[in-house]
């Protein structure tokens, strides 16, 4: 074996797009290189024993945030163990800032950018020579017709056991400044119809569960109408064995054909990402995000109350020029619209992203380390910062988990942002933490908190009954209940049997 493809997924149920890109991409060395995913938390020693018992002669790192670190400390193990074995870094969080990088010395290449066919031509100069001289090479940007899609790649268990990630396009036209796709300059389409056969191909192997990466699924409503067809062609056909699909839509961007396609899909087969990011436009004009709020928020309602797709709303918390009522507003402002999840995320300064622009005007501070969030502005300092990081914490754990569905609504009330960041302060000032909160502790600490708001204790009581939540948790206690009935039994049996 010649050339190994690795990467550290966030979890086991991620499959890794890039990698099969490029393997699907090797031409004449595809024969000779091989894929092999491992997951974070994996021991570095035990990453580098499994990567040479290949006995590869070149190894290709895919980079991303998520796994810089811990693949920098594999990278600078294996260097050591096994010095001749050349190392390639590619990926999003390598291409930008690449030589002032730590984990840039440790390698002896890095392709910057779309690696799709530059990485074969790198393979084959290292193992043919003239060996290149430089470091850092540049992607080279080949027409998408000219790349080999690579869903051929995605292995039975692949399909049986994880997200398959797909695109029908790369790229984005908008530039949102906080975003690396602002550094396109436009959309490219992969062509339709060959696209199409490979979703269909993976579709036969059993494949139901399609994850579309595209920044702007909806931009060109043709292509969408023609993808989303393709599903509901399958549920028409097999409404027993139905497909899910996953896309990410530009919120204010919904005419009637699309509508007429997405109200034709039955509930539990459509989810749409849909980032809004802030209401604030001031904010959206100063970080160049083109937004119509109204058409956004109208859209978001018509899919809440005409559709059944799950709805999954971003909100940005730290953007340059938002305070933190600003930040409120828009938060109520959304859970008045009534998406299922909104995923509160906090700023995050990516590399190579123009949000950098702002630092020294607004005063924004970033966690030098990955994911390099925002630890304070001149609006929000880092006090406050810390207590927005809790609230999407706790928002994680208690709405957007969908187990307290009816509580929720009793937590919110009428100012949804002031009583969760209320409910915020208090769990932490209780426990102490945001992790591993035992869902059976969460159930009473919730029911506390309400109890002293004054709300009476039979009804907070019947309403957590009523939920995923409360139901788990009075199993969990009754479960507990019968093993310690069982332990005592054990200890008055072996009591007996010691003093016979």
């Amino acid at each position: 074996m010649t050339i190994l493809l690795a990467t550290l997924n966030a979890r086991y149920s991620h499959a890794a797009l890039g990698l099969r890109y490029l393997l699907a991409n090797m031409g004449d060395l595809q024969q000779a290189t091989q894929l092999h995913e491992f997951v974070l938390g994996t021991k570095p020693a035990e990453v580098v024993e499994r990567i040479l018992a290949y006995r590869p002669r070149i190894v290709g790192f895919g980079i991303y945030i998520w796994n810089v670190e811990e693949i920098e400390r594999i990278v600078a193990l294996l260097k050591r163990v096994a010095p001749e074995v050349v190392v390639v870094l590619g990926g999003p969080e390598i291409s930008h800032e690449t030589a002032e990088r730590s984990i840039t010395r440790l390698a002896d290449y890095v392709i910057t950018g779309w690696g799709d066919i530059t990485f074969a031509s790198l393979c084959r100069q290292i193992l043919d020579g003239p060996k290149p001289l430089m470091k850092i090479h540049a992607g080279a940007q080949p027409p998408l017709a000219e790349i080999k899609l690579p869903y051929s790649l995605y292995t039975d268990d692949d399909i049986a056991h994880r997200t398959l990630y797909v695109e029908a396009s790369r790229g984005c036209p908008f530039k949102c400044e906080f975003c690396l796709s602002s550094l396109d300059k436009t959309a490219w389409p992969f062509p339709l119809d060959a696209f199409l056969a490979e979703m269909e191909a993976l579709y036969a192997r059993g494949a139901r569960l399609f994850k579309f990466v595209d920044r702007t699924f909806n931009l060109n409503i043709k292509t969408s109408l023609k993808i989303m067809q393709f599903f509901l062609d399958k549920l028409a056909a097999a409404p027993n064995d139905p497909v899910y699909a996953h896309f990410e839509l530009v919120p204010d961007h919904l005419p009637d054909a699309l509508k007429e396609a997405i109200v034709r899909f039955p509930p539990g087969t459509l989810q749409f990402e849909i980032g809004i990011q802030s209401f604030n436009p001031e904010v959206q004009t100063l970080v160049s995000r083109r937004q119509d709020d109204e058409k956004a928020a109208a859209n978001i309602r018509w899919l809440g109350e005409h559709s059944h797709a799950h709805l999954h709303v971003d909100l940005i918390a730290g953007l340059p020029g938002e305070d933190l009522d600003s930040f409120a507003r828009g938060f109520d402002k959304l859970v008045a619209l009534g998406p299922h999840e909104i995923q509160f995320g906090i700023l995050k300064r990516l590399r190579g992203t123009p949000i950098i622009r702002h630092t020294d005007t607004y005063q924004m501070v970033f966690d030098p380390y990955p994911p390099y969030s925002i630890l304070a502005n001149d609006r929000i300092d880092f006090a406050t910062m810390q207590r927005l990081v809790r609230f999407s914490r706790y928002w994680d754990m208690v709405a957007n988990s969908g187990r307290f569905a009816n509580t929720l609504p009793l937590i919110l009330a009428d100012a949804p942002f002031a009583n969760f960041m209320q409910l915020s302060d208090w769990l932490y000032a209780r426990t102490d933490a945001t992790h591993r909160i035992a869902l059976e502790r969460l159930v009473a600490l919730i029911a506390e908190w309400l109890g002293a708001r004054g709300m009476d204790a039979a009804m907070v009581e019947a309403t957590l009954d009523s939920d995923y939540a409360g139901q788990m948790s009075k199993r969990h206690l009754r479960m507990k209940a019968q093993a310690a009935g069982k332990a005592d039994a054990a200890v008055q049996r072996q009591a007996r049997h010691l003093a016979a």
